[in-house]
């Protein structure tokens, strides 16, 4: 699958161009970057425009075949002289967002451009200084036009990251579905929990369960992880970043998985056992031809469909499987609690102290 650039690489990019045109008066085009691990891809530039004291560039990101929000969008970055010595600052233009909220790598009321991107802008700016016999100090302003609806598709706004999207990448490139931007803001969720204080975090597998969950307890926003199928990013970092309370909602499929010892929920990369689930029925004293049928269902919905009356133990046995897994990953004095939830919001199984 075909691989793309991050946000940052754009933005590195498209701020060497217009840092170069404002030294020499002319735009590269197209503009060659190094990344961190040695690559130098060129950027065709979508616009570009320059006056005196200021020049701006633009480029179209292309994510490859990674389902990325921002795939398509236009990264702009406006570079204006700065007095000699002051070396570079950033500062968020329209589309990318502003921190509100503590815990995460950047202090409160900074543009959300991550230290990353930052760090290849610094370098890239300071290769065409060097290139171009002039100082590397430039203001720099970074904005994703239509970037604050695309922000409403992301985390962002749980993280505390107002008015907009985020600059991200660590490498400058994007993996075909390597799931890493979710993986990010899962850890993040977990970094401004902390920071906040917070004493009990809730991590759903979707948004019905989540709703629930959320209702259930009151909780606000931000102690709210939107964990997908990445039941082991938020296992995994939390027991390396420990809280006191953990609550893990989902539906009954997905959370058969985690009973069954999966970490990762995906379809692609685990698979519900139904020889599982009717075990767990014959434990429950189901009939011989309850198991059977378990046994030979084509999915988690179709057994607990078959289990009727039985149903709602099976979601209980489930929900401490799933809990004896999320503790073992763990591994520390965590309070975890599991909830299973039908696809109406209704509480089907729980396991775990409240």
């Amino acid at each position: 699958m075909r691989r793309g650039w991050t946000t940052g690489a754009c933005a590195a990019a498209a701020a060497a161009a217009a840092f170069e045109a404002l030294a020499t008066g002319r735009f590269p085009d197209p503009v060659t970057i190094r990344l961190p691990r040695g690559e130098t891809p060129s950027f065709a530039l979508a616009e570009h425009a320059l006056d005196a004291d200021c020049a701006e560039a633009g480029i179209v990101k292309d994510a490859g075949d990674d389902p990325d929000v921002t795939h398509g969008a236009l990264v702009r970055a406006r570079v204006a002289r700065a007095a000699p010595g002051t070396g570079i600052r950033f500062h968020a233009g329209e589309g990318v967002g502003t921190v509100t909220r503590p815990g995460l790598a950047l202090p409160v009321g900074e543009p959300a451009i991550n230290p990353g991107p930052r760090a290849l802008i610094r370098e890239t700016l300071q290769a065409v200084a060097e290139r171009c016999g002039r100082g590397a100090d430039a203001e720099v302003t970074l904005s994703i036009p239509g970037g604050e609806a695309l922000a409403e598709r992301t985390a962002n706004g749980r993280l505390g990251i107002l008015g907009g999207l985020s600059i991200l990448g660590t490498t400058g490139i994007v993996m075909p579905y390597s799931c890493a931007a979710w993986i990010h803001s899962i850890h993040r969720g977990i970094d401004v929990a902390r920071a906040a204080g917070l004493d009990h975090v809730g991590a759903a597998t979707g948004r019905t369960s989540e709703a629930a969950l959320q209702r259930l307890y009151g909780l606000p926003d931000h102690a709210m992880i939107d964990m997908g199928d990445f039941a082991g990013a938020v296992l995994k970092y939390l027991r390396r970043n420990p809280l006191p309370r953990l609550s893990i909602a989902g539906g009954f499929g997905k959370l058969s998985k985690l009973a069954a010892g999966h970490l990762d929920l995906h379809s692609g990369r685990s698979r519900v056992d139904t020889a599982g689930l009717a075990e767990l029925l014959a434990d429950l004293g189901a009939s011989a031809e309850l198991v059977a049928a378990a046994r030979d269902a084509a999915s988690a919905g179709e057994v607990l469909e078959r289990a009727g009356t039985a149903g709602r133990g099976l979601a209980e046995a489930v929900a401490r499987r799933a809990r004896e897994v999320a503790l073992a990953a763990l591994s520390g004095d965590i309070t975890v609690e599991v909830l299973v939830f039908a696809r109406n919001g209704e509480l089907l199984g729980r396991a775990g102290a409240p």
